[in-house]
């Protein structure tokens, strides 16, 4: 059970960062940034996607969790 909510999280933050890139170019043309500015703002999206990769996971497994504990198994 652990090997899969690792694995889970870590498809869940790939998934949810290319998301998140993909929110951020629909959103009109960036301003020109320097090269700490666009690090900062790649490594905040990645801690972001992290972060909600991780609850959705907790939220996931803590739910067959349950789900097996109800079905009496």
């Amino acid at each position: 059970m652990i090997k899969a909510s690792v694995f889970l999280m870590l498809a869940m933050t790939v998934i949810i960062a290319f998301v998140m890139a993909r929110l951020e170019q629909r959103g009109g043309p960036l301003p020109r940034m320097g090269l700490v500015a666009r690090g900062k703002r790649g490594l905040n999206r990645w801690i972001n996607a992290a972060a909600l990769a991780a609850l959705a996971t907790m939220v996931v497994m803590g739910g067959l969790h349950w789900w097996r504990v109800w079905q009496g198994g």
